[in-house]
């Protein structure tokens, strides 16, 4: 029974009890660290006024601050995979919440933009990274029964963010300056490093990644070189720089999956699609507090109102994981994702119409149920358009295009406000991008499933037929697939 448990687990070792003991407190160090990493970008805005006066500088410059840090906190799996496999999750985990720490204290005596964007957006965003990612891949480590529970459960602690985060900016802000405010910050942030050190290594199978180079090429490597320095012959020149191409390219499609980007055609729609919407996606969140202060609503209910949006997520989310894992929607939660998506770029237009407080609120309700489903919804999407021995590569690649996006979505807006002095620019902006990502995802995935039971319907005969839900070209088994990746790592919306 025992080794039947090891190998339902994969990476996952015998030395502590799984979904039980310690475990609820692996979960409990889980859910801090999601409120603590991806909830803090959230009080962002509250701060946006105060930086923008204390530097002199425009709403493009200001922007660029929450900008890198998100996309840093989205972009950086690949590197997260890479310090996990080679160090551990735990240390992964402890060193992002000191990289965090030293970046929130450091940006308190900033003295420009600039230093800011190196402090708290480079470095408190790869440290937020760090701690995020490294604590889920720790949670699949002691969670195998209940690990969809845990995941939902963790995952309340972003909302929880979302809750705290803001009023607690807006308090600290108004009794000691945003300056004073980050020093703490960063205090705050050191606790990422008491959750690492709660989640205890778990031992992890032997053989289970394939590393790169293999031992035989490392030892083979010194031999090439001693015979290329003593004037080898051409032949072994071009055979070192072949294996050099080889490896590369193995490692691109290890943790960049462009073969599946090229030839399943569902996750290609897919990723461009969330890619696209992520540059509307995120405009709220940057620029709702500045928006309703500039429309005479007091700072303190400016601050709440991203607080009533986490408030509801918190209930919502579950619900609609729950919701969408029923068998009714196997293979349509695309649409359900292209609805959620698309009612939230609708939402923005009450933005435009109002900005009374209590039409912002109405707003943040309606804005927070088409968060929860699209939060809920993204990976368990990208799950159904790729193989899952194939998801850790795909996953890196469709962060990564995501974080682009995230990066250049609010200083473009930011600057299309600086020019027009007008903040409806923002939602008129949101909602486009929104509204066209849902219809080019759910239109583009009508299509194809047309196109599918088309061919099924003709009888046409397929070789070498794709398990892909979605795929429309069939695509060659890789090596990567012979073995379960240890590591995954998973972003949050």
């Amino acid at each position: 029974e025992k080794a039947a448990t090891m190998s339902q687990g994969g990476a996952r070792g015998a030395a502590k009890p799984q979904d039980r003991g310690w475990a609820w407190m692996v979960l409990l160090a889980a859910v801090l660290l999601q409120g603590l990493t991806l909830g803090f970008p959230s009080c962002i805005g509250v701060f946006f006024t105060d930086l923008q006066h204390e530097f002199q500088a425009s709403n493009s410059e200001t922007s660029w601050f929450p900008s890198i840090m998100v996309a840093v906190l989205h972009g950086g799996g690949p590197l997260c995979s890479i310090l996990v496999k080679r160090f551990g999750y735990r240390f992964a985990v402890m060193l992002g919440g000191l990289l965090s720490s030293v970046g929130m204290v450091s940006s308190s005596f900033c003295k420009s933009l600039g230093q800011l964007y190196l402090t708290a957006g480079l470095i408190t965003g790869l440290g937020s990274c760090f701690s995020f990612q490294a604590g889920l891949t720790a949670l699949g480590h002691y969670f195998v029964r209940w690990q969809t529970l845990a995941n939902a459960v963790a995952s309340t602690g972003v909302s929880l963010g979302f809750t705290l985060w803001p009023l607690l900016s807006q308090y600290m802000l108004d009794e000691m300056g945003w300056r004073n405010t980050f020093l703490i910050f960063g205090g705050i942030l050191l606790n990422c490093c008491v959750c690492g050190a709660i989640m205890r290594p778990v031992q992890l199978a032997s053989g289970s990644l394939v590393q790169l180079p293999r031992p035989g090429e490392d030892s083979g490597r010194g031999a090439e070189e001693a015979q290329l320095s003593n004037g080898a012959s051409s032949p072994h020149l071009k055979y070192q720089q072949q294996n050099r191409k080889t490896a590369c390219f193995q490692v691109l499609q290890k943790y960049l999956a462009f073969d599946i980007f090229c030839q399943n055609k569902g996750y290609q729609i897919y990723t461009i699609g969330v890619t696209w919407m992520m540059m509307g996606f995120v405009l709220p969140h940057v620029y709702l507090v500045p928006y309703a202060i500039q429309n005479g609503v007091e700072e303190r209910k400016a601050a709440l109102l991203i607080s009533i949006i986490g408030f509801i997520n918190i209930f919502i989310r579950p619900l609609t994981g729950l919701l969408s894992g029923h068998r009714i929607f196997t293979g349509r939660r695309i649409y359900l994702f292209s609805m959620a998506v698309l009612l939230c770029g609708l939402s923005n237009f009450i933005c435009i119409i109002s900005a009374e407080f209590n039409v912002l609120i109405v707003y943040c309700v309606i804005l927070s149920i088409a968060m929860s489903g699209i939060g809920a919804l993204t990976f368990q999407v990208l799950m159904d358009v790729v193989e899952m021995d194939r998801f850790s590569s795909a996953l890196g690649l469709f962060t990564i295009l995501e974080s682009i996006t995230l990066l250049i979505g609010p200083p473009l807006t930011g600057l299309l406000v600086d020019i027009t002095n007008d903040f409806h620019y923002v939602f008129y902006t949101s909602s486009f991008l929104l509204i066209s990502a849902a219809l080019f995802m759910g239109l583009s995935f009508c299509a194809l499933e047309k196109k599918r039971n088309l061919k099924e319907a003709s009888k046409v005969p397929l070789d070498n037929a794709s398990r892909y839900q979605y795929n429309d070209t069939p695509t060659e088994p890789q090596p990567e697939s012979q073995s379960t990746p240890a590591v995954v790592y998973v972003t949050s919306i």
